[in-house]
């Protein structure tokens, strides 16, 4: 049995999982304003706020680990399994969310979720690398990185209509035993590497690997070699530096805005749950049109012989500079429907950039290090988003969220700096 377009199978899984993922992460800042009520009916909202903002800077601390943990995972596993392994802890972690009592047993369980919901990520860079040749891959990050905004979309209307319902307890259940079903045609449709898979077309197989010009430096036809470095040599590289501080740059703007939104509509405009639920979707709309027009920018621009060097820095720096605009409208939003129509904007800007940074990896070293690199510059990232999330609740006290935007703004800049200075040329690298 042959299946046409195996690879957007593929490709279609990794997303679906991402958008799993980020329904388990948000149901917990959906939920917050109930949680808070039931566990500290005493507090303050500065006081909430700051329990909030510690259990979810213990999450992205855990996140920032498993980026690297499950990055050599992915190495050693393979897809397949590293995915089985991620998703399958993932959600059990989310169930158990339900058994939480206080900001001591809600970080515990939110560290578990955190390192094993960071295996995504580096599984999705390796997962592309192997599975797209180089002109499509940034066009299947993009894929995937729509079905973390499809997440973000459908999660918030999701719990709230589960909270009319359910207690915030019995919705963690809920959402964690989503996990547990798409295991089961994940491990039946992906049963191998494009090289050794049984459904996959020798057309559809050669077009894969004769696409991979970044592993078969040499010509020879063998698309399992090309550079390889140890961790050592690759961390030598000015390129791995560059993927490693864009990443650690623009990362933490997206979870400005993942962990923030329900709290900020909360403080700012009043919202409660249900309103929260049907309106803070819509930034996420901006996120997956973003993703999608990143990733067909860069595809089309390859097509018609673009190289890849020039592609991936125009991208980036479109995506870069429709975010710091909006940082700076959002200093003072008329009401909450125009802060999140100019967060729509924003995050179609950051994923437009994010999908061709996340293809650098790929695009300059073999598929055997990708892994490791994605994670590294994984970690990086996410200990810069816990940096921010912790920082959050003191520069935003009384409600005023100006520095916070402002902070974001500086990160794209920088992000977009790091590109331009030390990835001078985006190509194939060789060993020094």
């Amino acid at each position: 049995m042959k299946i046409k377009g195996l690879r957007w199978w593929v490709v279609g899984f990794v997303a679906l999982a991402a958008v799993i993922n980020y329904i388990d992460r948000q149901a917990f800042g959906a939920l917050w304003p109930d949680i808070a009520k039931d566990l500290f009916p005493d507090m303050d909202a500065d006081g909430t706020k700051a329990i909030y903002g510690t259990i979810s800077a213990v999450f992205i601390l855990s996140y920032a680990a498993g980026q690297t943990i499950f990055g050599k995972i992915f190495d050693w596993i393979g897809t397949r399994i590293g995915f089985a392994l991620s998703i399958g802890i993932w959600s059990l972690a989310t169930m158990i969310h339900a058994f939480a009592k206080g900001m001591l047993s809600f970080s515990i369980f939110r560290s578990i979720l955190g390192i094993a919901e960071a295996g995504n990520w580096p599984g999705a860079a390796k997962a592309n690398a192997e599975w797209f040749p180089t002109k499509e891959r940034a066009f299947a990050q993009g894929i995937f990185n729509s079905g973390a905004a499809i997440g973000g979309i459908v999660a918030y209307p999701i719990i709230g209509l589960l909270s009319a319902y359910l207690s915030w307890q019995a919705i963690f259940v809920c959402v964690g035993l989503i996990g547990f079903l798409w295991l089961l045609p994940w491990l039946y449709i992906v049963k191998a590497p494009p090289e050794k898979h049984p459904w996959l077309s020798e057309e559809e197989k050669k077009y894969i690997l004769s696409g991979q010009k970044n592993q078969d430096i040499d010509q020879d036809g063998n698309y399992d070699e090309g550079y390889n470095p140890s961790t050592g040599k690759l961390l030598q590289h000015k390129e791995s530096w560059g993927v490693i501080l864009a990443s650690a740059a623009i990362d933490p703007i997206w979870w400005l805005f993942i962990v923030w939104i329900p709290i900020y509509l909360n403080e700012v405009f009043g919202l409660d749950v249900k309103e929260i639920a049907f309106s803070a979707w819509v930034p996420y709309v901006g996120a997956m049109l973003g993703a999608w027009f990143g990733g067909l920018l860069a595809q089309n621009r390859l097509s018609i012989g673009w190289s890849v060097n020039k592609t991936r820095k125009m991208v980036i720096t479109l995506g870069c500079l429709i975010m710091i605009p909006c940082f700076f409208l959002l200093k003072a939003p008329e009401s909450a429907t125009n802060a999140v129509i100019v967060m729509a904007v924003l995050l179609f800007g950051f994923q437009t950039a994010i999908g061709n940074v996340q293809t650098l990896p790929s695009d300059m070293f073999s598929g055997k290090i990708v892994g490791t690199l994605s994670g590294f510059a994984g970690t990086a990232a996410k200990l810069a988003a816990f940096g921010l999330t912790a920082l959050i609740p003191i520069i935003t006290k009384g409600g005023n969220y100006t520095l916070a935007f402002l902070v974001g703004g500086a990160l794209a800049a920088i992000a977009l700096l790091a590109v331009w200075l030390l990835c001078p040329k985006i190509e194939p690298l060789k060993a020094k």
